[in-house]
């Protein structure tokens, strides 16, 4: 009988433990903040002293970059081309970005990425730290913006058309394929083969944590072959690291197209606000347009790699909220439906940081984050048809689920996936094909109220 005892004790604490740590999504870095600002805290473990230059970052991130010459020349240089005037206006409150309601004027929090395929052997060279070719007049990507006396690239115009999916219980649910067009060029025609994908911004919390999983966890969660004959063939993508000068591997973006949070934050300030940094020298005009030529410059860079440096130390630190609503036996349940249905096949639950020697805060953490940070094929609904690096036109990298739940007290929306096309998290589930396909068929099967628990689970994210 005592031994029965010690048993059972050992397993309830067990149990706790288990639940206790699955609160702790970023490790020891989680923070128990609700509401608004849930993803704007640095990480727990932070030392008092760090968060000084936490602060001195996220005033650059979330302050106004202003047209030069200004007073505040520590800001200037903005545009003249550009998507937005500063980085929250994209990750509002560090959170997720959204598609542009009927009506607005700009996209703000989207921005449309465009390419051409490549068919020179010189375009085909240039790949390899490229990611793609842009096209020949309007670059990389169409700014929405522009100083004042001067055009815009164009207007970004968005609709929808409807798509019915059924349950295997009848119950029928109205998903919106976007109808993506270009229209009031400034400055000539697209290019006659332009590929164009949206993007909305991605929320800010654990980049620093994701960042410090060692390269080879990555590799080894890779089957590019699938030959384990589970239908995943998940791979890393290979990218440029512009100051290396070598290929390594990709991290961020909805593609895995960036290497760190380094080169991710001056490509924004690049692209994004139109300044120019060590990392992106030049300015954001094409060589088709001289008004960058015409326009007076915040400086060279514009903006300074001290800034760069405290930039990334904000967007390595904010932290992850605590899971919620573990121990309810719908979110229980929900988790279970999540296994079954094959979706930690992308979504791991678990990875390891390893030992970094400069972020101490950010070593050797157990996090959840729900991503294996691999390119998937995710079927012809999900494809942009627009290649970046070795990624192809139907690849996406797993994207984390952790905070998902707070999405609508955050941000005031739940629209989900890479262009915001899914309104809530039910309809990004069912978007999911190519590999995630018998993923989503087993979801279409369940019941109204195992759908419910489901989405329960990811809500409790």
């Amino acid at each position: 009988m005592k031994n029965l005892f010690i048993m059972a004790l050992a397993a309830t604490l067990f149990s706790q433990t288990s639940f206790a740590a699955e609160h702790l999504s970023g490790g020891q870095t989680t923070v128990s903040k609700t509401g608004p600002n849930a993803f704007s805290l640095p990480a727990a473990n932070l030392p008092l002293t760090s968060k000084i230059d936490f602060s001195v970052g996220n005033s650059f991130f979330r302050n106004p970059w202003v047209q030069a010459p200004a007073s505040t020349d520590a800001r200037d240089g903005l545009g003249p081309l550009f998507n937005t005037n500063g980085c929250q206006n994209c990750h509002v409150k560090d959170g997720r970005g959204h598609p542009p309601e009927p009506g607005d004027a700009n996209a703000v929090s989207m921005l449309v990425r465009l390419s051409i395929p490549a068919v020179t052997a010189e375009q085909k060279k240039a790949l390899v730290t490229s990611g793609n070719i842009p096209d020949p007049v309007y670059g990389g990507q169409l700014q929405d913006f522009a100083l004042p006396g001067i055009q815009p690239e164009g207007q970004i115009d968005l609709s929808y058309e409807p798509v019915i999916v059924t349950f295997a219980d009848g119950e029928k649910i109205e998903l919106r394929k976007p109808v993506l067009s270009i229209s009031e060029l400034n400055y000539g025609e697209l290019d006659a083969n332009i590929q164009m994908s949206a993007r909305v911004a991605p929320p800010m919390i654990g980049l620093g944590l994701l960042e410090s999983v060692p390269d080879e966890t990555l590799i080894a969660l890779e089957d590019p072959d699938d030959a384990n004959g589970d239908g995943i063939s998940g791979r890393v993508n290979r990218v440029w690291d512009v100051r290396k000068k070598e290929t390594v591997i990709g991290r961020f973006g909805w593609k895995a197209g960036q290497p760190n949070l380094m080169q991710q934050n001056a490509g924004a300030f690049n692209g994004d606000l139109g300044l120019t940094s060590s990392l992106f020298p030049a300015e954001n005009c094409s060589g088709s347009q001289d008004i960058c030529q015409k326009m007076p410059n915040g400086g060279s860079p514009e903006v300074s790699d001290n800034i760069l440096g405290f930039v990334e130390f904000y967007t390595q630190h904010l932290a992850v909220p605590m899971r919620r609503d573990i121990k309810r036996p719908q979110v229980v349940k929900g988790k279970s439906l999540f296994a079954e249905a094959g979706c930690e096949s992308c979504h791991k639950a678990e990875l390891r940081t390893g030992d970094i020697k400069d972020k101490p805060a950010l070593s050797n953490q157990v996090i959840r984050p729900y991503t294996d940070m691999l390119l998937h094929d995710m079927g012809s609904g999900l494809a942009d048809n627009r290649p970046e690096f070795i990624a192809n036109g139907q690849e996406w990298r797993t994207a984390p689920l952790w905070g998902l739940g707070y999405t609508q007290e955050v941000n005031g929306h739940t629209f989900f996936l890479h262009d915001g096309r899914a309104r809530n998290v039910m309809e990004a589930v069912l978007w999911h094909g190519g590999e995630a396909l018998p993923s989503r068929d087993r979801v279409l099967q369940m019941s109204h109220n195992e759908r419910e628990a489901l989405v329960a689970f990811l809500h409790s994210l």
